[in-house]
């Protein structure tokens, strides 16, 4: 493990010692590649991505419960296990001192019908990536989340920030992204075959694509590009193990700061200001919370019956459909699926009849019904 860190360190050394332009485009591309493979080597052990080990982190052995998971990640002391405390009425030890939480606390609330988990993270400090800490245990779990909310001291420097930054990428979690639109599929010969369908002003081209994949072994491959990517997004899809997870930045404790404070703060984007200690500004979380979730409540009617308004089924999409919704009742029911009856903002009258293709809207009311 040394030697892999040191062989990134001096892959780093030279990618800061080159100078960026055309000419030196490839080789940039070419020791990013390297650096990757080395970094998920040392993350899953020897082989990267295909291969496992003993000394991989793995997460903490927490049950998914609810419809959506969330994680408090943060430096120590921050507040966290107080949020905890806050949000679900769960009891999690909270001291002066640093460390105070060993383990992963979870915790359960509704909001809205919906049961979130809620899970208390131990601090992490930097290179938890590296072991560090328990890092990797706590990553590990981060990554099984729908949101990862970041809690961070108001009156600490915004540095904390980047690191938790950097040791989430350095992780495979990529923040506040989606995942690129990048066609990639190994052949069996062929050679490497690439098309641009956007142009291209990131760095990548034909050349770097072919040093790039062989770099990973990779001698025939078709590679479709459909959106302007960097160097690093095109590795992403070749390792393809990246979580793409959205972020809220909570920045507790700002009772302990100035209102000039709070208002240089107030630009960041993808932040809500918190007291947890004094339960200031939690619906505004939780608002944001649902919100970056895209979680939308659909109540189902059996027939004859008024609708369940206490336990919606909870859609985790941008524009569901009636298919979305019955797979999320049960794998096997759309193929008894016949039609649907639709009372809400979706439907044009009140009902409307509405095969599997139609996108439902927030607080619709859904009555199924089977094949004869």
């Amino acid at each position: 493990m040394a030697d892999i860190q040191k062989k990134i360190e001096e892959l780093e050394a030279e990618m800061a010692r080159t100078q960026k332009n055309k000419a030196t485009n490839y080789h940039l591309g070419t020791l990013k590649a390297k650096i990757a493979k080395l970094k998920s080597e040392l993350v899953n052990g020897p082989g990267g991505k295909s291969a496992g080990s003993k000394d991989a982190g793995r997460g903490f052995d927490v049950t998914k419960s609810g419809d959506t998971r969330i994680g408090l990640v943060g430096f120590p002391s921050v507040g966290k296990s107080t949020l905890l405390t806050t949000l679900t009425g769960t009891r999690s030890e909270a001291a002066a001192y640093e460390f105070t939480t060993l383990t992963c606390i979870p915790g359960t609330m509704k909001y809205r019908g919906a049961r979130i988990q809620v899970l208390d993270l131990p601090g992490i400090i930097e290179g938890a990536a590296d072991g560090k800490g328990r890092g990797r245990q706590v990553i590990s779990t981060a990554r099984t989340c729908n949101l990862i909310l970041i809690v961070l001291d108001s009156g600490k420097p915004v540095t904390h920030k980047k690191i938790i930054e950097s040791e989430l990428f350095s992780f495979g979690i990529r923040i506040n992204q989606t995942p690129p639109e990048v066609k990639f599929i190994k052949k069996e010969n062929g050679g490497i075959g690439y098309q641009e369908v956007v142009k291209q002003t990131k760095g990548m081209n034909p050349e770097v694509a072919r040093l790039v994949c062989k770099e990973y072994k990779v001698s025939c491959a078709e590679i479709i590009l459909r959106e302007d990517i960097t160097v690093d997004q095109f590795i992403d899809v070749l390792e393809g193990n990246r979580a793409y997870i959205p972020v809220l930045y909570v920045f507790n404790k700002i009772d302990s700061i100035t209102i000039e404070e709070l208002e240089i703060l107030d630009q960041m984007p993808n932040y809500v200001p918190i007291s947890s200690q004094h339960q200031w500004n939690i619906e505004d979380l939780m608002e944001a919370v649902w919100e970056r979730c895209n979680m939308l409540r659909i109540y189902t009617k059996p027939k004859g019956q008024i609708p369940d308004y206490e336990e919606p089924v909870i859609l985790h999409a941008q524009n569901p459909t009636i298919e979305e919704f019955c797979n999320r009742l049960h794998k096997n029911l759309i193929d008894q699926f016949s039609h649907a009856w639709v009372w809400g903002r979706s439907a044009k009258h009140q009902p409307q009849r509405c095969g599997r293709d139609h996108v439902l809207c927030d607080e619709d009311i859904v009555q199924l019904c089977k094949k004869v």
